[in-house]
């Protein structure tokens, strides 16, 4: 959930859109003089959130214990104390860096799921666990924080304190009214990091909004909430509609919230994003520090509070180098490191596929329909109809296991990944395309074949993930 604030009792919304302009200004100037840093192949790197469970598989709210037991500088707390976050420090895309990743994944799950078992508890990676209940997310169940608390406090006020509403229609539906944002904590994902080129930054970006849909229908990993079924990746709705404080609306009509698609394509930069987080946005989190333009902590913090399914990021190197990057933020945790780093692969591969066309897809596939491709796949998941390049509408599972893995696999052996090793990622993706089963397909047969025992569905999903074996393979 980003930076830590010394105190909301600092907030000076003036002095901070005051230094965030200034800042503002001199990442404009970087884009200007074309200052950032390119590394081809590209850097990637990831970040996921763990669940922690009792020995009855509900969640337990003893993060800050398991972090000083782990005592793991990749490992840090999330917004609940039901969650903690790994870090993967980034590597290289070429040869067998997707390899890397895997091993780091698998490298720090295990010291995780063996520092929870030292404390009578299991870790789990999973979109949502369906053993979460209602009236277990609020404010007692927040990590001690002054930026979550701030958060909270500021979300409410810009909302004038009318509670937060939720509405999710799926096979079942959720409605519920909170006084707190908390709901967020229900929605553990896996955040894919990817250098982008700057001088394609354009075709990237709007190549990662395209890419989006094909991606979240294949990983889908959510389909309970508090009991319900209801969408295949509930995280979106619920994580939309928990931070839910409009700022402006979209040539469309629709109000724009902090959590979003997106308005449009870029067109010239993604400075554009920057722009809007500086004059679409109020602050959330406006505390003044005494730190130099450089640092971008205000630039930072503004961004980290707006969480666009993909995030634009400007950042810098040790020397102060500064760099673009891509936050996917759209794949949930889980089921099993081999599985999220086939995730990370697919949406990286289709990603660049897609912006090394000779004609800009975007040119004929318009916004509107790759928001609604992104949609339709988080309701759905492989049994989405969307509307792809040639702009007829088709099967998202037929698409995705006789072409897009295929375009993803090319476009990674292009940017110098070992051809095993792009070819394994993309065969497991191809596998669970053709087989219907992912993460949440699997959960939802579960349940189809033993009933609606939500504790028994969650425990053989964690045996299952602790075999490490692909989703693809798993059987109920």
């Amino acid at each position: 959930m980003g930076q830590e604030i010394a105190s909301a009792e600092d907030f000076d919304e003036a002095g901070f859109k005051a230094r965030l302009r200034d800042e503002s200004l001199l990442v404009l100037s970087w884009f200007k003089e074309k200052a950032f840093e390119r590394a081809d192949p590209p850097l990637i790197g990831a970040e996921v959130e763990g669940w922690l469970l009792d020995g009855d598989l509900m969640p337990a709210q003893r993060n800050l214990d398991f972090l000083n037991r782990a005592d793991n500088p990749g490992l840090d707390q999330e917004l609940s104390q039901y969650n903690f976050e790994l870090n993967l420090d980034p590597t290289s895309l070429g040869d067998r860096g997707l390899e890397t990743l895997e091993r780091r994944f698998s490298e720090l799950w295990a010291h995780c799921c063996a520092t929870a078992t030292t404390m009578d508890l299991h870790a789990a990676m999973i979109g949502m666990p369906p053993t979460l209940r209602e009236g277990m997310l609020d404010l007692d169940s927040m990590t001690p924080s002054n930026r979550y608390r701030a958060l909270n406090d500021r979300v409410m006020q810009l909302r004038g304190g009318t509670p937060l509403t939720y509405e999710i229609e799926g096979r079942e539906r959720l409605e519920r009214a909170e006084n707190h944002l908390m709901l967020e904590a229900a929605c553990t994902s896996l955040q894919t990091h990817l250098m982008l080129d700057p001088d394609a930054q354009v075709r990237q970006f709007n190549a990662a909004m395209i890419a989006s849909a094909p991606v979240l229908a294949v990983s889908a990993n959510a389909p309970y909430l508090f009991g319900r079924r209801l969408w295949e990746e509930t995280r979106i709705p619920a994580f939309e509609q928990a931070i839910r404080v409009v700022s402006f609306k979209d040539k469309a009509g629709r109000h724009v919230g902090r959590v979003d698609f997106g308005t449009q394509y870029v067109r010239e930069s993604l400075m554009e994003l920057f722009l809007e987080n500086l004059d679409g946005h109020a602050p959330l989190l406006p505390v003044v520090e005494d730190a130099p333009a450089e640092r971008l902590r205000h630039f930072k913090l503004q961004n980290g509070t707006l969480w666009r399914w993909n995030r634009p990021i400007v950042d810098t190197n040790k020397e102060g180098v500064p760099h673009l990057r891509i936050e996917n933020r759209i794949t949930p945790a889980g089921p099993t490191p081999v599985d999220m780093t086939a995730n990370a692969a697919f949406f990286i591969g289709l990603t660049l596929h897609l912006s090394g066309l000779e004609e800009a897809p975007e040119h004929g596939l318009a916004f509107e329909d790759t928001r609604r491709n992104f949609y339709a796949a988080a309701k759905s998941g492989l049994g989405a109809k969307i509307t792809w390049l040639d702009g007829q509408r088709g099967d998202i599972q037929h698409l995705i296991a006789t072409q897009l893995a295929d375009d993803a696999e090319r476009a990674l052996l292009a940017a110098d990944v070992d051809r095993h090793v792009a070819r394994r990622y993309m065969d497991i993706i191809r596998a669970r395309a053709r087989s219907g089963l992912n993460g949440a397909a699997w959960q939802r047969s579960w349940v189809n074949c033993n009933g609606r025992d939500l504790q028994g569905l969650m425990g053989a999903y964690l045996e299952l993930q602790h075999s490490g074996k692909p989703v693809h393979t798993w059987t109920v």
